[in-house]
Order: C-alpha cells, then sequence, then structure tokens
C-alpha cells in the first residue's frame, strides 16, 4: 500500500525528486571542494618508478603541496623572487608543461579522474610526471666530482657539497662505472661548473645511475616543479618527511 502511494501520490514523487536533486547538489559541491583542493593546494600521488631510492621506493604513497597558489602570488608581484622549495626538497616534476594542455582536455581530464578514483586520465601521466630532489636554485654555481654535487649560492664565497645546504639529510645511491667513462657521459658521475639562470634549478635523482634529471635533460624551470613532496603516508613503517 505504502510503495503504491509513493507511485501515484504527487507530493511523494515530488520529495523524491527533490532528494535527487540535493545529491546530485552534494556532489557537484564535493567535486568542486575536491578540485579546488587538488589543483591548488594539495595532491597525493604513487610512486612508479625507484629513481629515489633508497629514500623513497615504487609503491610508496605521498602527499604533495601544489604550487599553483605560490605561483599566482608571484604572478601578481606579491611575493619574492625565491621559489616555493628548498635544496635538498623532494618535488614533482611536470615535464608536460613545456607543451601546455588546452583548458578544455585539462578540465575533462580532472573530472574523469574524480569519477574513476584516480584510476583513468585523457593523457599518460607516467610521462610526464617525475618526483627528483632539488640540488641547485637560482644562481647557484655547481659542479659534479664522483656523483656529488658542489654549490656555491650566488651570495656565497665558496662551495660546499649538497648535504651541507640541504634542507633535509639524504643518501644518494652512487653506481659503479667503468673507468673509461668522461664528462661528455651524462651519467659519468663528473660535470663542469655551471651558473643556474635566474628562473632555473637544477634537480637530480637520489639513484645517481642511469636516469633521467637534470644531467640529461639540463637546468629545468622553477615554474614546471609543480608540487612538493609533504608526507609519506604509506607504507606505514616508513610514515614521515620523506
Amino acid at each position: 500500500m505504502f510503495s503504491k502511494w509513493r507511485k501515484y501520490s504527487y507530493v511523494a514523487q515530488k520529495e523524491q525528486h527533490h532528494q535527487i536533486w540535493w545529491v546530485l547538489l552534494w556532489l557537484l559541491a564535493f567535486f568542486v571542494l575536491y578540485t579546488l583542493l587538488s589543483t591548488f593546494f594539495f595532491s597525493t600521488r604513487v610512486l612508479q618508478s625507484e629513481t629515489m631510492q633508497p629514500g623513497l621506493r615504487s609503491g610508496d604513497r605521498l602527499i604533495l603541496s601544489s604550487n599553483k597558489i605560490y605561483t599566482f602570488l608571484a604572478a601578481q608581484d606579491l611575493l619574492g623572487d625565491a621559489p616555493p622549495f628548498r635544496r635538498g626538497n623532494v618535488v614533482l616534476v611536470d615535464m608536460s608543461l613545456r607543451e601546455k594542455t588546452g583548458i578544455l582536455p585539462g578540465a575533462l581530464d580532472i573530472l574523469l579522474r574524480f569519477f574513476t578514483l584516480q584510476r583513468v586520465s585523457l593523457f599518460d601521466n607516467r610521462e610526464h610526471y617525475y618526483i627528483k630532489r632539488v640540488i641547485g636554485l637560482p644562481g647557484d654555481e655547481i659542479s659534479m666530482t664522483n656523483y656529488v654535487i658542489r654549490i656555491k649560492p650566488a651570495d656565497a664565497a665558496y662551495a660546499l657539497t649538497e648535504f651541507e645546504l640541504s634542507d633535509r639529510p639524504y643518501v644518494p645511491t652512487i653506481p659503479q662505472v667503468p673507468a673509461l667513462w668522461n664528462e661528455s657521459i651524462p651519467f659519468s658521475g663528473n660535470m663542469e661548473p655551471r651558473i643556474l639562470g635566474e628562473n632555473e634549478c637544477f634537480v637530480l635523482s637520489d639513484d645517481r645511475s642511469n636516469t633521467n634529471d637534470s644531467r640529461t635533460w639540463g637546468p629545468i624551470p622553477v615554474d614546471i616543479v609543480v608540487g612538493k613532496v609533504l608526507f609519506r603516508y604509506w607504507p606505514l613503517t616508513k610514515l614521515g618527511i620523506p
């Protein structure tokens, strides 16, 4: 009897329509909030390579801050010239920003990733996003000997090793290479001194073997560093700031 009343009653049907609209409204509000948070504040990412070992390994779950708010404020001349990261920070580099995606495909990608719980994307993100460690900042003079970077900041009188200037401690993996390798090979472990431009930074993998980073890319624009790793929440045994 009750089910028939709901089927034929105008009041019941109107109430049911209102409930559907409220559900859709709440879903839309949640989507907008999620988009704002993931675009301008925080995001999560699963590391899918071993290039940052031994500190980070494939499968680690990371929480990252977004640099887009900083980029917006910097464009309005509301911040200084310092980038939103320091030497030693682990960051997310988006190499696709050299070939920027249009607004519509980008918005559709956000929508698709939201409703598929980050499982489906319009783009192959693995080809564009890289987790690396910041070694040099704009104005630094950097060189490499036996896979260790020496840095002379623009306002410093002498150079120090990357570990002395790092914001956080870390231990890179130093490979064994044939003696015939020389400075002309990107992964030889040696590099002549070079000075970074005013909008350039130098990023490296913690695994200093044959992995792509600024040794093959060259210094990268500060603008394509889109996030900084804040916290590792998985595995639980390694919970904390990487």
